[in-house]
């Protein structure tokens, strides 16, 4: 494994800022963010205002954040980061979820898929691991269908969140993005002809705060309202 010094001789050329939604995340953000910066990743945290102590944390620790007025969701707070990073000159930006979900020692792999010259690189669970056929898993392969159908492009984890956005990309989401969530997002991606890479991960389970998907309704809804955006919208 290359050591620190290396990694930062490797991407000098390449802005990197690492985007974490963060909604709710007192508890995990301290070891998250410094975390990262170990690794030599600037990033910004955009809290979706939360109702817990995030703000005080990121506050108090000085971590680079914006504090939403209002709660704007997934999408939303993603396309502002993108924002950030395009009007501040940033080359990538990569999605790194602020429940600890994401291990920043993957961040690199995705930064040299847009080195070699993707568009956008997907940190996947299942590029080189069996896919569990659990409930969740079963609706993420019909996600994979839909988008199959759509694209004629497979994919292998399409609920990803944790994924790197070369220049071009950035600059489209910045403008124009309008997705529920990462599926259709992908979907775009693939239809306009996006050079894209998916590459192995593991992800770490989350020990602290409540999943959106907790509650089945919410998962039923997110899955109707995510195959209509790919199957007739994106």
């Amino acid at each position: 494994m290359m050591d620190r010094n290396t990694d930062t001789q490797l991407n000098k050329d390449l802005r990197v800022l690492i985007v974490v939604p963060a909604f709710n995340e007192e508890l995990s953000l301290p070891e998250l963010i410094p975390n990262i910066h170990k690794y030599g990743w600037e990033s910004l945290v955009i809290n979706d205002c939360s109702t817990d102590g995030t703000a005080e944390i990121l506050d108090q620790y000085g971590f680079l954040h914006l504090d939403l007025p209002n709660n704007v969701g997934l999408a939303g707070v993603t396309q502002i980061g993108f924002k950030y990073a395009a009007d501040h000159g940033y080359d990538v930006a990569i999605v790194t979820d602020g429940d600890g979900q994401h291990p920043p020692r993957y961040i690199q792999a995705l930064v040299d898929g847009i080195r070699e010259g993707n568009d956008y690189v997907v940190g996947s669970r299942f590029v080189s691991e069996k896919k569990p056929m659990t409930m969740r898993m079963i609706g993420s392969r019909l996600l994979c269908a839909a988008i199959r159908l759509k694209t004629r492009k497979k994919v292998t984890d399409p609920t990803s969140g944790m994924r790197a956005l070369g220049s071009k990309v950035l600059a489209d989401f910045a403008e124009n993005m309008n997705f529920i969530a990462e599926p259709d997002a992908l979907a775009y991606i693939l239809n306009r002809g996006y050079k894209v890479k998916e590459v192995q991960v593991n992800m770490e389970e989350r020990t602290v705060g409540v999943s959106y998907f907790h509650n089945p309704f919410k998962s039923v809804k997110f899955m109707y309202q995510v195959l209509m955006s790919i199957l007739f919208i994106q």
